[in-house]
């Protein structure tokens, strides 16, 4: 059996379609199975092929990209979908419409098309590694499903004796910052970040007082949409950060794409201040930058949370949280759509509890009712 990812790949443009089929087939982890011009034809191939991972352009003729992905999951829920979109408003808004039927994950198309060189270097840039991590938990996944379906033949069979277990780094504990008391929560995600966000988002109420700063890995412009997304899909109003506002409770910003966010103390306010420093782990915004700013302002009231993502950002930042006595949670690996960001900060010993999507939303409101309880206590 090949070890390589297989791909399904479908754009309507021929240029992109051979400028991708070329780039990933010269990956010797990558095949590419199948290519499509239009969705219609991707969902045909798919049910021919079931390959590791499918890329697909969001404006297609015949089948869009949104309303393949919502094709695709009817069949198949588990298989990663990649939206290769254009970096524009109309290309992001589509893109996010796909992310929410069911898309993974999303790369924008080389912004210079009529430079060969450099869109082919972003393809292998941007692209390329997420079809490998997406492609290894899928195989990874697939291959937990046949060891489970073998394992029950063998007991029904009466086979006796002790099943190899699978042991990913993935826990939940029973920590509580029930007695602790925050004055920020800093959230860093990748990878899936936009699901997850809406995710733990949701479930607060519109009178949650900590104030909420968000760095994702994405381009400028997505940003603005991402915090619009977010604000549509809870109670909570989402702000794209702006340099030079004070961070009030209750406020919930996200790090413009391609600017850094930090805090800067005076006196007793806290200002959101951005720049364009050099990016860390090859990001800005970075998670890193974020919760390094965040625990020198903060100190043992920061609170730390690192979704899904590929990478280690946020790692770093994260050893200066738990250094001046702040908290760190952790996604876990069942509920992370690449466990590259959490996943470091656990193996690092760093997170005071890993735990699923859904608890992490519910571990924050109770940290919210001990703020109402202080507050009430005149604390």
């Amino acid at each position: 059996m090949s070890s390589k990812t297989r791909i399904l790949m479908a754009d309507d443009s021929a240029t992109v379609r051979r400028m991708l089929s070329d780039t990933l087939a010269s990956d010797p982890d990558i095949e590419v199975c199948a290519i499509a011009r239009d969705g219609k034809e991707a969902l045909i191939r798919f049910s021919m092929i079931k390959p590791d991972v499918v890329v697909l352009d969001v404006e297609m003729p015949v089948m869009d990209g949104i309303e393949a992905v919502i094709a695709i999951r009817k069949i198949d829920s588990r298989v990663p979908i990649i939206m290769f979109s254009s970096l524009t408003m109309k290309g992001g808004q589509a893109t996010f419409d796909a992310l929410s039927y069911g898309a993974t994950d999303y790369v924008t198309k080389p912004t210079k098309s009529g430079n060969m060189q450099e869109a082919v270097a972003h393809i292998r840039r941007e692209l390329v590694p997420r079809i490998k991590q997406l492609g290894q938990r899928s195989s990874d996944v697939r291959s937990a499903a046949v060891r489970s379906f073998n394992s029950s033949i063998s007991l029904q069979r009466g086979v006796v004796g002790t099943l190899p277990q699978e042991s990913p780094i993935s826990f939940t504990t029973n920590s509580s910052f029930a007695a602790d008391r925050f004055d920020v929560l800093a959230i860093g995600a990748s990878t899936g970040g936009p699901n997850a966000l809406a995710e733990v988002l949701k479930p607060l109420s519109k009178d949650f007082s900590i104030p909420i700063l968000i760095a994702q890995h994405m381009p400028a412009m997505f940003t603005s949409l991402l915090a619009e997304r977010l604000t549509q899909n809870s109670s909570l109003k989402v702000r794209e950060a702006t340099d030079g506002v004070l961070m009030e409770p209750g406020q919930v910003w996200v790090a413009p794409g391609d600017h850094h966010l930090v805090i800067e103390k005076q006196g007793f306010r806290s200002i959101l201040r951005l720049n364009r420093e050099a990016p860390e782990n090859s990001c800005r915004p970075s998670v890193d930058v974020l919760f390094r700013s965040v625990a020198a302002a903060f100190r043992d009231r920061a609170l730390a949370v690192v979704l899904t993502g590929m990478g280690c950002d946020g790692q770093k930042g994260c050893e200066h949280i738990r250094h001046v006595g702040g908290k760190v949670i952790a996604q876990d690996e069942a509920t992370s759509v690449v466990w590259g960001m959490p996943g470091a900060v656990v193996k690092a010993g760093l997170a005071n509890c890993v735990l699923p999507l859904t608890d992490i939303s519910k571990q924050l409101s109770r940290l919210q009712q001990t703020v109402r309880l202080m507050s009430t206590a005149g604390h």
